[in-house]
């Protein structure tokens, strides 16, 4: 008798993520704002959203943006060197997607700065900045959220960018900054998986909660399980590079 063969199910075939970059006007540093614009650009990328590596063409890049290749590659140099993208010999430069093991100590990272972050707004943020995280997810509160997984994907990005800067402390603006590249990717493709968007909603509003009530060890508590749950969840349903 034979042991029945197990395959591996086929992973779904999506499009590549798009790199959307805008002409430069003329200004004194053309490699700075080449830089800004591909670091923008990157960082709007769904990185995650498809197996297929991104490779960044030098020359399309230079009509797009409407400059010399020489910014280009000064630009390129200093992506590099913050990790954002990769030269592969007699292959081109790649932006950077990180192996799932990576993206474990990332989150991990990043789930301790975010909750010290929320712990400082419990107690120094504004009572309108804390309204303000309330109003980010208002319209999704009558509408089933899998109609808007777009929206509530960039709503759900933000809430996480405002309670950083909502605590106060520049340094650790200033250490997320980078980390928020791949975090932002990893949260975009994740929220639309299973039901983490519902789990995402109802676990956002609990922190907002904790922030009105000016509890610093409950905000902290809730937003570091909230990205832990997010880890959790990589790990078991992430596929990402190896």
């Amino acid at each position: 008798m034979q042991t029945p063969v197990h395959q591996t199910p086929a992973l779904e075939v999506v499009d590549p993520p798009k790199l959307k970059v805008e002409p430069l006007e003329a200004a004194s540093s053309l490699r700075m704002l080449a830089y800004e614009a591909l670091k923008r650009a990157i960082t709007q990328m769904d990185i995650y959203g498809s197996t297929t590596e991104f490779r960044l063409d030098e020359r399309q890049l230079s009509e797009t943006l409407g400059v010399s290749r020489t910014p280009i590659r000064e630009a390129m140099t200093v992506l590099e060197q913050e990790g954002f993208v990769r030269s592969v010999p007699r292959r081109g430069i790649f932006v950077v997607r990180k192996t799932k093991r990576e993206i474990l100590d990332l989150i991990v990272v990043w789930a301790a700065l975010e909750a010290m972050a929320a712990r400082l707004a419990a107690t120094h943020a504004s009572d309108g900045e804390i309204a303000g995280l309330r109003r980010l997810f208002h319209e999704f509160e009558a509408q089933p959220l899998a109609s808007h997984m777009n929206e509530y994907s960039e709503a759900n990005i933000a809430f996480h960018q405002a309670v950083i800067r909502m605590g106060g402390c520049r340094l650790i603006v200033d250490m997320t900054e980078n980390l928020f590249l791949h975090m932002r990717a990893i949260r975009a493709v994740s929220v639309r998986q299973e039901n983490r968007h519902e789990i995402s909603m109802r676990e956002h509003m609990a922190i907002i909660d904790a922030l009105e009530t000016r509890d610093p060890d409950l905000a902290e508590r809730l937003v570091r399980e909230h990205t832990m749950g997010l880890a959790a969840h990589v790990e078991r349903h992430g596929v990402f590079p190896e």
